[in-house]
This record gives structure tokens, sequence and C-alpha cells, in this order.
């Protein structure tokens, strides 16, 4: 089975005027096909995220307009705009609506359902996406729009902003996508009103985000990130929040947006494996955004100078927002707007500065948590995720059901690239359940094709193994597949297990289930509400690459060595040298030394020539 979200990489799709231009053209005759004699341009099929989904269409027939001057669009322009502010602004309060800070304020909004009280809560980022949708109408030139039309429509967007600010509470979801969403609409607006009202618009917008987002990020691998729906960062919506903190610094020119979208970037970056796969997220832990994504990760790409369109989207979703037919829905439309307005070209490069929590060469990867365990790692097309045993998560020693890979004290990060080969040594004090603090120093090599990692930590009394992962995905053309095996080696025994037991809480790489459908199952609340990372952490046992210790390692001291990437047999070699410790393979000798004078650890590390 593969995985249905997590497809090809965005930066695939060409994105050069010419391709835009088929784009929309192939949403012009769509939308023609669609248009009713009433105006409405929504899918027949759309239930829910519908308020701004005509509204959607007519602002891409506005653009398309404005590029080609196609005789037939001023009338379907007219129509679809009419019948959204005839048909689709709202102004009663919708019954059963939560947030509300002011009742019968008469603002306008936009309803997640058409239906009165049906799913009251997804009102407040539907009217943000209304704003956006206005807002990039607004922003057409003159005489694209009947005067009077853009009059009323510059009256509803105006409210929407009241509504918005005013009439409701601030980011009521707790999603950072949706909020700076709201923002970046306060900038669009701002343009638009006359002098005093527009720079009052513009303050607020920016208050907004300095005080409501930006003063409550959460910190995760070192970056401080806009919350997500309760995270610090989540796989579908993070790279959404970048597309807005693009678009923010594209309006105001306020150096915060570029900023913070550079921080989110690097963040980004670091996280996601050289293929682009990526897991985790408090709303949706393997639902990957397509085309919502390609104007943050473009931008930031070109500023931080690295290849972030490695990431992998849905590219059903790579152009536009599309229904299960695939025809074409107005849905954040304002984003495939935004994308053929922006100049930025992709960035293709990886960025060779090294990040603390990568590990990334050629075909390699490893993508490291806030503890520097590895929460990805990638060779030869398999990802493996961490491996559970007894509740417990994670790469590392385990003795008795005990995994030794959660620091107590600070953890040490040593970075070295010399010889066509990269290395990470991270050491860190883990204290077992015999209370005795002991020091594991892992060491990752890679020489972008095959990827080395060797654990050593004072000896074990019993029998220890390395949990070296979970096999669970491989790359496939364009598409992941779901997988339960890799090319891995050990310089001791290596077996690959399988839990025993039955039920959510025992993930067998076997079996055609997603890690996304195995943590909604184990989260409190429904899917889509519920935290699937949260869920996951109650997983008891899972399928686990199991590696035993290497013979012949000093007397006290356990070590572990495993190869990924390649299935051939491995030989690896650990000795004293007086306080250091040498590590040989067939592809390179390392040097751990001593603590230098500030307790960092030392490496020196040299390829074994051919």
């Amino acid at each position: 089975m593969h995985l249905p979200r997590q497809l090809g990489p965005l930066h695939d799709l060409p994105d050069t005027p010419e391709a835009y231009d088929a784009v929309l053209a192939d949403v012009t005759e769509q939308a023609l096909a669609r248009l009713t004699p009433e105006g409405n341009l929504e899918r027949p099929d759309c239930v829910d995220d519908i308020g701004d989904t005509s509204l959607g269409l007519t602002s891409l027939l506005v653009l398309a307009l404005h590029r080609t001057k196609d005789p037939r669009l001023p009338e379907a322009v007219h129509r679809s705009l009419a019948f959204h502010l005839n048909e689709r602004v709202y102004a009663e309060d919708n019954p059963g609506y939560p947030n509300l800070r002011i009742r019968n304020s008469g603002f306008p909004y936009a309803r997640y359902v058409l239906e009165a009280g049906a799913h009251p809560i997804g009102d407040w980022p539907s009217t943000v996406w209304a704003l956006l949708q206005a807002v990039n109408i607004l922003d057409a030139p003159d005489g694209l729009v009947e005067a009077d039309q853009r009059t009323q429509l510059l009256d509803v967007a105006r409210g929407y902003w009241r509504w918005l600010t005013e009439a409701t509470f601030f980011n009521p979801q707790e999603a950072g996508n949706q909020a700076i969403g709201c923002v970046v609409g306060g900038l669009m607006l701002a343009r638009h009103l006359p002098p005093q009202e527009g720079e009052s618009v513009r303050g607020r917008a920016i208050g907004l985000y300095t005080e409501k987002i930006r003063a409550h990020r959460v910190r995760d691998r070192g970056a401080l990130l806009p919350p997500e729906h309760g995270g610090a960062y989540d796989n579908n919506y993070g790279p959404i929040s970048l597309s807005f903190l693009a678009q923010a610094h594209r309006v105001s020119g306020e150096e915060i947006f570029a900023e913070d979208g550079d921080g989110l970037a690097r963040y980004i970056d670091a996280r996601l494996t050289g293929g682009g796969f990526d897991s985790g997220g408090p709303r949706y832990s393997e639902q990957h955004s397509g085309f919502e994504s390609v104007l943050g990760l473009r931008y930031f790409s070109r500023r931080i100078g690295s290849d972030l369109g490695r990431y992998r989207g849905d590219t059903r979703w790579g152009r536009h927002a599309a229904g299960p037919d695939g025809g074409v829905d107005g849905h954040f439309a304002w984003m495939l707007v935004w994308q053929i307005q922006d100049p930025t070209r992709w960035h293709r490069t990886p960025s060779t500065e090294p990040a603390r929590h990568q590990l990334r060469a050629g075909t390699v990867s490893v993508a490291f948590d806030d503890r520097m365990t590895p929460s990805v790692v990638e060779a030869d097309g398999t990802y493996y995720l961490p491996a559970a045993v007894n509740r417990q998560h994670g790469f590392g020693p385990v003795l008795d059901g005990f995994v030794f890979c959660r620091p107590m004290g600070e953890v040490r990060v040593r970075d070295v690239r010399t010889d066509g080969l990269a290395a990470k040594l991270v050491t860190k004090p883990v204290v077992g359940r015999d209370h005795v603090l002991r020091h594991v120093r892992s060491l990752y090599v890679t020489d972008g094709t095959s990827l080395w990692t060797t654990v050593a930590l004072e000896r074990l009394r019993g029998e220890p193994y390395l949990l070296a992962g979970l096999p669970y995905a491989a790359d496939d053309g364009d598409r992941v597949r779901r997988t339960a095996e890799g090319a891995v080696a050990s310089a001791g025994t290596l077996r690959l297990t399988h839990p025993q037991a039955q039920g959510a809480e025992h993930f067998d790489a076997r079996a055609e289930l997603t890690q996304e459908q195995a943590a909604f199952a184990l989260a409190a609340d429904p899917r889509g509400y519920g935290n699937p990372d949260e869920g996951w952490r109650h997983l008891v046992s899972s399928t686990a690459l199991e590696a035993g210790p290497v013979p012949g390692a000093p007397d006290d001291l356990h070590v572990f060595a495993v190869r990924y990437g390649s299935a051939a047999p491995l030989t690896v070699s650990v000795e004293r040298d007086g306080e250091a410790l040498r590590i040989g393979t067939s592809a390179f000798t390392a040097v751990i030394g001593a603590d230098d004078e500030r307790g960092e650890p030392q490496l020196t590390l040299r390829a074994v020539s051919s």
C-alpha cells in the first residue's frame, strides 16, 4: 500500500508563467462549465469548507481576465461576485457559535457549513479565507470588477475584518496558520482603505501578530514556532503558516515576518528528510498540504539557501484545491493567486551549513528531535521511525525494557565534514533504572549513500541491545509505500521483531496501517480534533530492529554498530587509544576524543582510501 498524501516533491511541479497560464486556462474552462444561472461556482457536492469557495474561483477568474483578456470572463466575474455578495454573506449570528465576544454585532462573516447551526466552529477560519479571497479581488486593476460591486465587496471585507477582530475571540482554534492568515488579510485590506483607517487596520494587524501570535510561540528543536492547534508544528499546517509569513512580508515589508519565516524555514529544513518525507503534528500526522505550501517553501528556500521544495506534498492538490473527482475547488484559491504573482523561483540545492538537528548528505539524512534522538532516519530510499518498547520510544540501547535515550542533563553535539564524509557526534548523560549515570555517545557518519551509527556507553549488566528503528516507508517513484523492512546490517547480531500482543497499542509494520491511522486510534479526541502525536505516545510496542553488541569492544563498554542503506556484512573495530575511543570500518576511521576544557566532545574523522 502507498501513503495516501505524501506524493512528489513540490518543486518538481513547473512554476513558469506559461505553466501557471495553463493552470488558469484549465480553471477557467471548469468554472465556466460549472457556473449556474445564479452565479454559483461551488462544487455541487461540497458541504464543508464552503463559505469562501465560490468567491475563490471568482478571484481566479479575475486574475485570468487580467492575464488573458478572455471576453467570456467579465460576465462570469460579475455574476459570480453577485452570487457571493447576495447569497454567501451572513450577518445574523450562527446558532451555537461559541466564540463570540459581541452578540448580534451585524458584522458579516462566512460559514464553514451553510446550514444554520451546523458545525459553526469552523466559521472563524472560513471568514479569514473569505477575507483573503475578497482582498485578492480588490487588488485587481481598475476596470476588471464593476465599481459598484467593488464598493460592496470592500464594505464586506471591512466587515469580515471587524467580525474576526472585534466580534469574536481572536484565533479561537489556536491555529497559527489561521491567525497569520487573518493578519495577512488585515495588511492587504489596509491598502484599500482611506489613509487614516488603513493605517489603523495595518497597525492592528501587526499588533495582533506580535501580541497574539509571536508572543505565544512554542519552542521545538531550538526554534520558536507559531503554535498550531496546541502544538509546536504540524506537517500539514506548518508549511501553510510559512506561506502566510511570506505573503505578510511581501505586502508589508515588515522584517519581523521575514525573520520569523527564516526561523520556521530552517526548522522545516532540519526536520525534513532529504527525500521530503515528514511525519508529525497536533492535527494531521501525515497529511501534507500541497499548493498551499508552495509560496512559503519557495520564497524562503531562496532566503535561507536550501531546497525546501523537496517537501513531499499532496500533488493531487499541487495547483489548487480539488474535490474527490479532481475537479477544481475554490478553497484556498488565494494561495494560487499569490504563487502566480510572486516572481521568486525555487532554490534547489541543499544548504551546506551544519544544523544541530539534522545530518544530511546525498541520499542519507537523519532528523533529530528536541532530545537529539533521531525522529526519522533515511537511507537507500527507506524511512525509519523511532521504535517502541515497553511504552518508550526512540533509538538507543535497551536493557530490561528500558531505553537509554532520554537525557538527564546537557546534550552535546559535534559536527565534522571531511574527505566526502559527514558526521555528527551526540553525547548525552542518561540515568537508568539503577540510578547510575551513564554517558551515551552516538556517532552518525554518512558518505551520502549509507549511514553508519555507532553507540557506546558504560557497560551494562545483562544482555542489552540497540533499538535501531522501525522500518516504515520507502520511496516508490512519485509515491511513498509502506514497508516493514530495509537494507540494514549490524556488526553484532541483528533481528527484526514484531509485536506479540494485539491491539491499537501495538504497531506491526506488516499490517496495512499508516502511522497516522494508528495515532488517531490512540488519540483522546475524534480524528481531525485529537492530537495524533499524543495518541502515538501511547504506543506500547512496535516492529523494531534490534542489534546486538559489537564483539571485541573494550571490557568496560557496550558498543553497538549498525549501517543503514546496505545489507552487506558489516565489520567494526572499537578500541581504546589513551582517553580516546577509536572506531574503524571499511569506509572510515573515527576517533572520539576526551572532552575539551569546556566539556565539549572531540571528534576526528578520516576516510579509508579505496
